[in-house]
């Protein structure tokens, strides 16, 4: 009989007993909306990240939504994003009416390139269009935190709110000592299932500003001046509430975040699975003439590992590459599909793809990796066997 295959799947999360148990105390509790795990999951969050504010919300589009409203977004604005995102990055600014501006990423990478972006708030200053810019959301990709330094400086130099997205990052810790998603006016963090922690939805709303907060907290409960929790516990006037603007219903329930808390005291070991996974892909791949592992650094949460294939190198394209692994029954993915080729983007802005040179040149090559907690050792060595079997079978 021969060896057994192993098959690997794209990604799981990694959850046990803990999870189980938080989730059950929960159900017994008799609450199970947003009331005291949920405060008490933000003020936890807060803690670490050492961020002043923290709002915990159903998932991290709706904390995008939140920040930009907050930020007073509105329509016919501008905002500045890389087009390679997800699409929840720019579908917020359109929920407000606004327009997304989208820019090319720094050759060789997958993050905002800041000397695009100041060039691209140049041509608009020489439009002199009555809307203007009014927000940049940088993105920490896969992990990684964006150039925040350059960013902040442009921002403040055109008088723009940053927000950042910092959906992959945590827990991400930069030379500053700190955490990413905490130096912009608001910081977007997710709890989406194949997340770096998860709540299975969810997401996290960080800042130090208390009239951003004050309002987010207010919009992100229908626009009501109490949260749930207070008007159902305080002993005065529990009924009583006033609506002070059209809200949302973006709050995270309890049951979430209690898992939250959990996997927020895991955050670490988790990260150091994710580092050793990495540095093994890493030792692989780097002499392979085949492909280029992804940029990385210090701060790295090492939620995706992006690999690029060098095309010259093989008889198949990047596409072909990925069906060969599915065959072998290793999941792989591709981050992103850069949005200005969607069709909604494309056709709405008349964007073409040679646009955004760097973007594409990233995209076309990229095939995301498996790299979750819980991978054994026998998991990692089969994706690494198939990625280079496949490269030598179809080496040029």
């Amino acid at each position: 009989m021969g060896d057994e295959v192993i098959n690997v799947p794209f990604a799981l999360p990694f959850t046990g007993i803990e999870e189980e148990e938080a989730v059950i105390r929960v159900l017994r509790s008799g609450w199970l909306t947003s009331g005291k795990e949920c405060i008490e999951f933000e003020k936890e969050f807060a803690e670490r990240c050492q961020a002043p504010f923290c709002l915990a919300v159903n998932s991290a589009t709706s904390g995008l939504h939140l920040a930009l409203e907050a930020c007073g977004v509105t329509n016919g604005d501008l905002v500045l994003l890389p087009s390679y995102t997800f699409t929840a990055t720019a579908e917020v600014v359109r929920y407000l009416g606004a327009d997304p501006v989208f820019v090319d990423v720094k050759e060789g990478t997958f993050h905002l390139d800041p000397e695009a972006l100041e060039e691209t708030l140049k041509k608009l200053q020489q439009k002199n269009a009555k809307a203007g810019p009014k927000a940049i959301i940088p993105v920490h990709f896969g992990g990684l935190p964006c150039d925040m330094e350059a960013i902040m400086a442009i921002a403040k130099k055109y008088n723009l709110k940053v927000i950042e997205d910092a959906a992959h990052s945590f827990p991400s810790i930069m030379e500053n000592g700190k955490y990413a998603g905490t130096v912009g006016d608001i910081g977007v963090f997710s709890f989406y299932a194949t997340k770096t922690i998860t709540t299975g939805e969810g997401g996290m709303i960080a800042s130090s500003d208390p009239d951003l907060i004050k309002r987010m907290s207010i919009m992100r409960s229908h626009g009501i001046d109490r949260n749930i929790w207070n008007r159902y516990t305080d002993t005065k006037a529990s009924w009583y509430y006033e609506v002070i603007a059209p809200g949302f219903k973006y709050n995270m329930p309890d049951l979430l975040a209690a898992i939250g808390k959990v996997q927020l005291k895991r955050s670490f070991d988790l990260l150091k699975q994710r580092l050793e996974i990495a540095k093994t892909y890493d030792d692989s791949f780097a002499e392979d003439e085949h492909f280029i592992p992804p940029p990385s650094g210090p701060a790295d949460a090492r939620h995706l590992y992006p690999i690029r294939i060098i095309p010259e190198t093989l008889k198949i394209d990047r596409d072909a590459f990925i069906e060969k692994m599915k065959e072998e029954g290793v999941g792989v993915s591709v981050h992103f599909i850069p949005l200005h080729v969607m069709p909604y983007y494309k056709n709405r802005y008349k964007l073409a793809g040679e646009d955004f040179p760097q973007t594409m040149a990233s995209f076309k090559n990229e095939i995301s990796l498996p790299i979750w907690p819980g991978m054994t050792r026998q998991m990692i060595d089969r994706v690494i066997t198939v990625v280079k079997t496949l490269a030598i079978k179809y080496n040029k």
